[in-house]
């Protein structure tokens, strides 16, 4: 009997949150392949480097690295790290890139995003949703800061899966991050989970633009620091009035958890 392969990993959209998962997949002894655009040739030429405060300095000196979807081998996972704005547009490259019922991880922000990208997807796919607990942006060409966290939730979105496989597919793709050392666990609730993780992007991500301040700056100042909760609240709301009840306790340990957050890692997005 043939040993079996280590699955085939393709990174769509190679920026700070794709170039980061894939470093460490390819580190973990992944295959692992970039599509590029614009970094291709500095990619190509001097390949990916993270600078983390968890992890120190990475390097993967080589990279898979490719301009064209069609020179790329077909990939059983997929991780897409583009932006969602970009999502139809890279509906025919997913397609393109991925082997037989491949499974594709939306490592996006935002709700209902599997929705959206669903129908443009060939059947045979997996859809799956990956939510991304980290801090981190890019510097320049290849180049990643990684300053806090890095833990990817994996839920199981559609598919030619019953609900059973669509369970073990998410606890099959999760397995995958933890091999490289991340925290990452299967969720049984893909919705419900993006709800949650909305409590925190909403406030912060939209008042940091607005005020032109950090999560530090937004924390420290009373009036800021009591819109932020006032926000979360309105988004916990929400989503009971959708159907997801969330955490009792869930704005209170955000509150806290941002807090804690290192001061490198109170960047505007």
């Amino acid at each position: 009997m043939s040993e079996q392969r280590q699955p085939r990993i393709g990174v769509i959209g190679t920026g700070a949150i794709g170039g980061f998962y894939g470093l460490l997949l390819a580190r973990a002894g992944f295959e692992v392949h970039f599509l590029l655009r614009s970094e291709y040739a500095a990619v190509k030429r001097d390949g990916l480097r993270i600078n983390s405060v968890v992890h120190g300095e990475l390097a993967l000196p080589v990279v898979n690295a490719w301009q064209n979807v069609a020179d790329m081998p077909a990939c059983d996972w997929l991780l897409v790290g583009a932006k969602t704005t970009s999502n139809a547009d890279l509906a025919g490259i997913i397609n393109q890139a991925a082997a037989t019922n491949a499974k594709v991880v939306l490592l996006q922000n935002g709700l209902a995003v599997e929705d959206e990208l669903r129908p443009l997807l060939a059947e045979h796919m997996h859809l799956l949703g990956g939510l991304c607990f980290i801090c981190v942006h890019r510097s320049a060409p290849g180049v990643i800061e990684h300053q806090a966290h890095g833990g990817v939730n994996i839920g199981y979105h559609s598919g030619p899966a019953s609900a059973i496989e669509g369970r073990q597919i998410a606890e099959q793709t999760a397995a995958i991050f933890a091999q490289a050392g991340l925290d990452s666990k299967a969720m049984t609730q893909l919705q419900q989970a993006r709800w949650q993780k909305l409590v925190w992007n909403i406030p912060y991500n939209g008042l940091s633009v607005l005020l032109n301040s950090n999560t530090r700056q937004l924390m420290d100042e009373p009036h800021s620091r009591a819109l932020v909760a006032d926000l979360m609240a309105e988004v916990v709301q929400a989503a009971a009035a959708c159907g997801y009840p969330l955490p009792e306790h869930l704005i209170p340990n955000m509150l806290k958890a941002t807090d804690a957050m290192p001061l490198l890692a109170q960047h505007v997005p």
